[in-house]
């Protein structure tokens, strides 16, 4: 069997290529020329580098390949610039898309990596409920938006060419190593501080990265064509208990917690933007980052994954940032 695997350098995607090597799969990385290959040293891996900017580049690239499945985990997560988003994440989506059609790859399944921040901030009203696939999408962020357009895109086509044989996931919070946007996190409660936002109540959710992976090879096995799938490890954590766990694994450094108001959220995004723009450098705080933060309801029904995939979350938080945290010291993150 021969996958494809987008996004292959990156944290989820450097994952699921091992796993794909593990069972045996003929492996092939999709980067870039720019991409590392730190975590893709295997000798097994066939690499392609694929220009997703361009149906007719993709189409030249892949012209005498033939895969039975494609994991499209290749995206980004914050942008200088907002239209970034839709440019990578919903066109580069649709040239892949456009590009395997025309093809006429033999596909057994392609799966998308969307995410839970397709929904916004919806049921918010205490005491909060679970997220669930009738929920209404309203994203509040230009990454959230750029997901859900990709996913209406898979969608049409499913209508118009039932044969495309899409499934998309939605995972939550994703951690675990080689993780960065969480690993901010860590290092600010290594120097002293954690900053948490807004004095309502918070209902967060995480995934461990294998957790994910697991769920990408039972939607290849057992995923039925145009479902998607919310995944989380099945369990509710208030907003401070990554801190703490974090705390604790760190050996316990004096430090100061702060809980600011949204309202100084915003004026700090804001600004992370303005200076993001002038100096042409990405800012972790930024206005997405705002509307992430401020979200109090992060909860989503994974029952659909566990009945119809057999999707079983083998690692929750505490035991991930153990493993996290473990992993960032032996490599020389922290």
């Amino acid at each position: 069997m021969r996958i494809l695997i987008t996004g292959a350098s990156g944290f989820i995607g450097s994952f699921i290529v091992e796993e794909a090597l593990k069972r045996g799969f003929e492996t092939w990385a999709a980067i870039r020329k720019s991409s590392s290959k730190v975590f893709l040293q295997d000798e097994r891996i066939h690499f392609i580098e694929l220009d997703f900017s361009s149906q007719e580049r993709l189409e030249q690239q892949l012209e005498g390949h033939a895969f039975d499945y494609v994991v499209h985990a290749a995206g980004v997560t914050k942008c200088l610039d907002k239209n970034d988003f839709y440019r990578i994440n919903t066109e580069g989506t649709q040239h892949l898309v456009n590009a395997l059609i025309h093809l006429q790859m033999p596909l057994k399944r392609f799966v998308f990596i969307s995410s839970l921040s397709i929904m916004g901030a919806i049921r918010e009203q205490q005491p909060y409920e679970e997220i669930t696939e009738r929920d209404t999408p309203r994203p509040n962020t230009a990454y959230g938006e750029s997901k859900l357009t990709a996913e209406k895109y898979l969608s049409t086509l499913n209508s118009q060419l039932s044969t495309f044989p899409y499934i998309i996931l939605r995972p939550t919070g994703v951690y675990g190593p080689r993780e960065r946007d969480y690993f901010l996190q860590v290092k600010s409660i290594q120097n002293h501080l954690d900053f948490a936002v807004g004095f309502q109540r918070q209902d967060i959710t995480f995934v461990y990265v294998t957790d994910v992976v697991q769920a990408v090879f039972l939607a290849m096995e057992k995923g039925t064509v145009g479902r998607k799938y919310f995944l989380s490890d099945g369990e509710v954590y208030r907003s401070a208990e990554f801190s703490d766990l974090v705390h604790e694994e760190l050996g316990r450094p004096w430090w100061i917690r702060i809980t600011a108001p949204i309202w100084l959220l915003r004026i700090i995004t804001w600004c992370g933007d303005y200076l993001g723009k002038k100096t042409g450098t990405m800012t972790a705080l930024n206005n997405d980052k705002f509307n992430i933060l401020r979200q109090r309801n992060w909860r989503c029904d994974i029952e659909p994954a566990k009945k119809e995939l057999g999707y079983e979350p083998q690692v929750k938080l505490a035991e991930g940032v153990h493993r996290s945290i473990q992993w960032y010291k032996e490599n020389k993150w922290l």
